[in-house]
């Protein structure tokens, strides 16, 4: 078996939203540079770990190809990225679980293994990217050890996975406020002024 740069963590890429600024559209299928948006995190993800999952609600013949297993998060209604998480948590393999969103195809391997260095100098306390004073909540890494706080506070109605993140104590991973990793392509429109990561 290969060694996984990330040998003890999950990856999870969020796909199961409404797709309401795609106007109605799976996000994560919709073509940008000739692949499906849902294949340009997933490529640089699945070299690191030997447990990638995707949280989808639709189209799970689609995604299947992207991932070693797909979630789905039960509840009706697209109640938010939080209930994919929890989906996540309750299937991961590995001590922590990497949170992404499908509409990031500018990340890179720097910022999952900063992300994935950054959670294990604290390994039981989340980590959330932030730039400048802005939090970053769908690039995460939480432990397994926390699945049961978070399940918790979602039976109490939280529905903000940033919230419970922060009162769980969660700590920083400070980017530059225009890091272009971590641009956020979720309407039609940002797709069409984004150009490919260089090289692909």
């Amino acid at each position: 078996m290969p060694q996984h740069l990330l040998a003890d963590c999950s990856i999870l890429l969020l796909a199961g939203g409404r797709g309401q600024r795609m106007g109605g559209k799976d996000k994560g299928l919709v073509e940008w540079h000739g692949k499906p948006l849902v294949a340009w995190p997933q490529r640089i993800a699945r070299p690191l770990t030997d447990d990638l999952l995707i949280s989808c609600n639709r189209n799970h013949d689609l995604y299947a190809t992207f991932a070693d297993r797909l979630i789905t998060d039960n509840e009706t209604g697209f109640p938010g990225p939080l209930a994919g998480i929890r989906a996540g948590l309750a299937a991961a393999r590995h001590r922590w679980l990497l949170v992404l969103p499908c509409d990031a195809p500018l990340i890179d391997e720097a910022l999952l293994t900063d992300l994935y260095n950054s959670a294990r100098q604290a390994p039981d306390t989340p980590v959330m990217v932030r730039r400048g004073e802005q939090w970053e909540p769908l690039f995460c890494v939480i432990a397994l050890s926390q699945a049961d706080a978070i399940e918790t506070a979602w039976q109490a109605g939280e529905r903000s996975n940033w919230r419970i993140l922060l009162k769980l104590g969660a700590r920083s991973l400070d980017l530059p406020e225009n890091d272009p990793r971590l641009a956020n392509l979720n309407s039609p429109e940002l797709l069409s002024q984004q150009s490919p990561p260089v090289g692909t």
